[in-house]
């Protein structure tokens, strides 16, 4: 479930529209003013906003924003303004084409979303940039990496929950004959099963792979792969057992130790606050003891710490 927490009562996007202009007006952004309103719009109501502000004022919401704030809190906005599809691909984009290529940022949206979900965020990839996915994947990822990335984006899986439990066993000790039972490692086997198994049955694999081999399958992942290829495998086997999990995690290991992966940070709090932050928060407190708000709070500061503390909700 999300956290986003939108009135009971909401003013028109117009009304919108016009108090953010007047929050821009003047010596200053009151940037309260604009958090109040824009963390508690969703999506489509975002872009009706943006829509008004454009025949309003004859410029684009996002242009302002970008002039009138600054810092971590300029980028989690910007990023907040899309729709979830264009925001996953504007994420990857950035990450496989910009200053600094962060190709693990790329590999944790592609591999952590869903079949449909890629499939459509392909299609806005080409819309937005004039060149595909699997060109930019082809670009700048390399070896198995490339491989179990190219193969996740063009492979079109089952969504559903049944699962061939006979196939699931097949599987099974199709990657430990791959993996633990050899030397050497065939990341061929590896790629094909997890990049064409739907998420019931990856799940189905696992427990097959524990129950016969005494052994998870996390643990033969980690044991026989490496490097962003791991990093990967990791992120389809957690999704597909369980998301919220997986992000509570990655948020965990953004605020862990000195500093802070404000990237990081931005990118899971921005893309999970409309589809499941409230199961990411359940998570993160069962696994650490500790509210998500209450390390939010304490490892950001400002404007920025407001914002993301709005898109997170009541602190439990």
């Amino acid at each position: 479930m999300a956290t986003l927490i939108i009135p009971p009562v909401l003013t028109s996007p117009r009304d919108d529209a016009a108090q953010l202009y007047k929050a821009f007006k003047g010596f200053g952004c009151d940037t309260a003013a604009v958090i109040n309103i824009l963390a508690h719009r969703d999506a489509s109501q975002r872009a009706l906003i943006q829509q008004e502000y454009r025949v309003m004022y004859s410029e684009e919401l996002t242009t302002r924003l970008s002039k009138e704030l600054s810092g971590d809190n300029k980028k989690a906005f910007l990023l907040w303004m899309h729709d979830p599809a264009v925001r996953d691909a504007t994420i990857v984009r950035q990450a496989l084409s910009g200053v600094v290529m962060d190709l693990r940022a790329a590999t944790e949206v592609i591999c952590s979303r869903t079949p449909s979900q890629i499939q459509y965020f392909k299609q806005i990839y080409y819309t937005m940039n004039g060149v595909y996915l699997e060109h930019d994947i082809e670009s700048r990822a390399s070896d198995d990496h490339k491989k179990l990335l190219l193969s996740y984006v063009r492979t079109v899986r089952y969504e559903g929950p049944e699962v061939d439990s006979v196939l699931a066993e097949c599987d099974a000790k199709a990657l430990y004959k791959a993996g633990e039972k050899r030397w050497g490692t065939d990341e061929k086997t590896f790629i094909r099963i997890f990049c064409e198994s739907s998420s019931a049955h990856l799940v189905a694999v696992s427990y097959s792979y524990k129950n016969k081999y005494k052994n998870k399958l996390k643990s033969a992942v980690k044991s026989e792969t490496s490097g962003l290829f791991r990093f990967g495998l990791l992120t389809i086997l957690r999704c597909a057992k369980n998301p919220a999990s997986y992000f509570a995690k990655q948020l965990h290991k953004a605020m862990k130790g000195l500093g802070t992966n404000d990237a990081a940070l931005i990118r899971i709090i921005v893309t999970r606050a409309e589809i499941d932050m409230q199961y990411i928060k359940a998570e993160y407190r069962k696994k650490h003891k500790k509210c998500l708000n209450d390390a939010v709070n304490s490892e950001t500061s400002g404007n920025y710490r407001t914002f993301l503390l709005s898109l997170l909700g009541p602190n439990y």
